[in-house]
């Protein structure tokens, strides 16, 4: 059975989605509203039929699929709603479980389904890299609509929050883990001790420095995203009976770094701590 499938939007993770759809025989559309050229781009590459609004978009599909920054998650939904759209709605946001809900009940209230997604890793070039959990009572139903891409997909249990719970949990270490050690470097730099505390760190593991920098310049460009994305899991772990203090720290940190959004290069370690630390 051939399904009419909603990519909002086919931006770099987006048209990963995307293709795993294609490549499962669904019919894809985007709409061109409000998009750059980069995504229009990426829609052409792919074969995705093109529709001029999102209320054209909302009439024709069954199923819409939301992939945007975290902090916008929540106003998508809501525009979707205010389309009457009736299929099913999966959002695969880096949100917290209780964001997760909140659009479940906006879309269950107006009629429509509603998928909980978490992906886990980088927009797959190969198999085996990139993970896609989804929860829900309509998870199953969907989860065919991606298996023949190159996601690893994994049905959960029927709760809402688990498939984004299961992100925030994962994301929490990589994410979190960078953002504070672009904060230890930070002060060590301002303080004149980068340098040995590098030394020191490779002396109990070596090769450390070197994976901490990779990563730091990793998420350098994307940092403007991934402010929401700690906010999120600092929801997460305050519903949850745990201390959301780090991850509200983490937000600032790369809240700090907005200024690489969208640069072609990984931009230095020098640069970044730079940007961190004038950003006080």
């Amino acid at each position: 059975m051939t399904v009419k499938i909603g990519i909002l939007h086919p931006g770099e993770m987006g048209a990963a989605i995307a293709a795993s759809v294609v490549a499962s025989g669904q019919d894809v559309y985007w709409c061109a509203e409000g998009r750059s050229q980069a995504t229009a781009e990426r829609a052409k590459a792919l074969g995705l039929t093109l529709l001029p609004s999102l209320q054209e978009l909302c009439d024709t599909c069954d199923l819409l699929v939301s992939i945007c920054p975290p902090h916008a998650a929540i106003d998508q939904a809501r525009s979707v709603v205010a389309c009457n759209f009736q299929g099913i709605y999966a959002d695969f946001n880096a949100i917290a479980p209780s964001t997760a809900r909140e659009i479940g009940h906006l879309l269950s209230t107006s009629g429509a389904g509603f998928v909980d997604g978490g992906i886990i890793g980088l927009p797959p070039v190969t198999s085996g890299t990139t993970w896609l959990y989804l929860s829900g009572s309509n998870a199953a139903k969907i989860g065919s609509f991606f298996e023949k891409g190159l996601f690893e997909v994994t049905i959960l249990e029927d709760k809402i929050g688990q498939a984004s719970g299961l992100k925030m949990c994962f994301a929490a270490n990589s994410k979190g883990t960078a953002a504070l050690h672009t904060a230890i470097l930070g002060a060590a730099e301002a303080m004149g001790v980068r340098a040995q505390l590098e030394t020191q760190w490779d002396i109990y593991k070596p090769g450390f420095t070197t994976k901490s920098h990779e990563r730091i310049r990793q998420v350098a460009r994307k940092a403007w995203r991934f402010s929401g994305e700690m906010k999120e899991i600092a929801d997460t772990l305050e519903d949850n009976d745990m201390p959301r203090e780090f991850f509200d720290a983490a937000a600032k940190v790369y809240e700090r770094q907005g200024s690489f959004k969208d640069i072609v290069e990984e931009p230095g370690i020098e640069e970044i701590l730079e940007e961190v630390r004038k950003n006080l």
